[in-house]
């Protein structure tokens, strides 16, 4: 007398492949390393835990904390063996999740955790960092201000100032976009001093000195540049007219005026393999000085005077 099997179909999709990656990321160690928990906590570990939400917030586009059990509840089977963890589907309840945000709402063992899992990506894709791109933004929402939390009214990009935000600053390697360090802070925080703290998280997690920091006029501070100068690295950025005002720009612009420098053509191939002249300027030397605790610090700095012909053909518009 032949036996009944009882079968259970799963949509597999793409958790295999998900797991998998996470699990060579190393995520769920590096997890259950820096963030130990209540001896009470049972069940699945925390850093299993998030790895299987990862999954869940790629896999179905969806961040939300009540719709993780369900999911897991139709893909136990399929889970169980790419983890090969036992698991249960209260294991991801939202009360569980919110346990989880909990404790990685620990801002140093944050820190140490990203510079670990950081320093491994850059070994496991052989890496060679160059170039590091630094920007912050701030991100608006429909949130009840509080005085004392990450949620303030500030100068807004979203042109948004009537709702509460926070900002997000981020270093990513260049050209790959790789993250490398993120803070975020109350959104009433100005951007310059974001700079800084990025930059030692940087140092911290690459090890290494040589770099090229890439960011935008806010980066261009006289403390931010003597940080980046003084630990052996280089910074690219604009200077606002608070570090170059119009009486110096005009001291800078006079040679050319006068004939006495050599333009350098500025050239650009596009995708389309069309080269394009875009720009025009010359490099000088500027002697920078940055005093701390009663200490004058004094490098030399490289400055671009570029004349871009885009921007000339708009401001020659606009006027």
């Amino acid at each position: 007398m032949s036996k009944s099997v009882a079968l259970t179909t799963e949509r597999v999709d793409d958790i295999p492949l998900l797991l998998a990656q996470l699990k060579r990321m190393g995520v769920q160690e590096l997890l259950d390393e820096h963030f130990p928990t209540h001896g009470n906590w049972q069940g699945l570990s925390l850093g299993n835990v998030v790895v299987v939400w990862l999954c869940h917030i790629l896999s179905q586009a969806d961040h939300c904390l009540s719709h993780v059990q369900n999911w897991v509840e139709k893909r136990l089977e399929s889970i169980e063996v790419s983890l090969d963890e036992d698991l249960r589907a209260l294991d991801m309840s939202d009360d569980r999740l919110e346990s989880v945000l909990r404790y990685l709402s620990k801002d140093s063992s944050w820190s140490s955790f990203e510079q670990d899992l950081n320093q491994r990506h850059i070994q496991v894709y052989d890496l060679s960092p160059k170039r590091v791109r630094l920007d912050s933004t701030s991100v608006s929402g429909f949130w009840e201000e509080n005085k004392a939390g990450l949620f303030q009214r500030g100068y807004s990009k979203d042109h948004r100032p009537d709702l509460p935000q926070l900002k997000v600053m981020l270093a990513t390697l260049d050209p790959l976009g790789l993250p490398i360090a993120s803070e975020i802070v109350p959104g009433n925080c100005a951007d310059d001093p974001l700079y800084e703290p990025a930059v030692h998280q940087v140092r911290q997690t690459l090890e290494k000195t040589g770099l090229l920091y890439v960011g935008d006029s806010k980066m261009g501070s006289l403390r931010t540049r003597h940080v980046i100068e003084s630990g052996g690295d280089y910074y690219l950025c604009p200077l606002a007219k608070t570090q170059v005002c119009a009486e110096q720009l005009q001291q800078y612009l006079l040679p050319v005026q006068e004939g006495k420098v050599t333009l350098e053509t500025v050239n650009y191939k596009y995708a389309n393999g069309k080269i394009e002249e875009i720009a025009q300027g010359y490099e000088r030397a500027h002697s920078c000085k940055f005093k701390q605790d009663g200490q004058e610090f004094i490098w030399e700095e490289r400055r671009l005077v570029v004349y871009s012909i885009v921007h000339a053909t708009s401001q020659k518009k606009a006027l």
